[in-house]
């Protein structure tokens, strides 16, 4: 009998650890790119679209980005890159999150 339940506990952890095992799947291509900053942003390598470019796509595509309702402003994008940073964890600095925020508002 205490064979059989240590057999059964052993093949519910073996069974256990399979389906808990890390998933992975393709991305799929992205279909959008961030814009190019407008002048007042230093041209298409100003500091804002630079550290979007080199944070904002590690997490997600860009799509999240250009599907948002143009016009929010200031205030909304200083909103998501903060909520970014403090409920995603995203590992972005606080001057490349003021670069980002300004960028996508002006851009946006």
């Amino acid at each position: 009998m205490r064979a059989l339940l240590l057999g059964s506990l052993g093949a519910s952890l073996i069974a256990g650890a399979a389906l808990s095992a890390p998933r992975s799947y393709a991305v799929p291509d992205p279909s959008a790119q961030l814009k190019t900053p407008k002048d007042g942003e230093g041209g298409s390598q100003g500091p804002g679209f630079a550290a979007a470019q080199a944070n904002c796509q590690t997490c997600h595509s860009v799509d999240y980005i250009a599907t948002q309702p143009p016009g929010r402003g200031k205030a909304f994008w200083d909103a998501e890159v903060t909520k970014m940073i403090k409920v995603y964890h995203a590992p972005i600095d606080e001057a490349d999150g003021r670069a980002i925020a300004a960028y996508l508002a002006d851009t946006y």
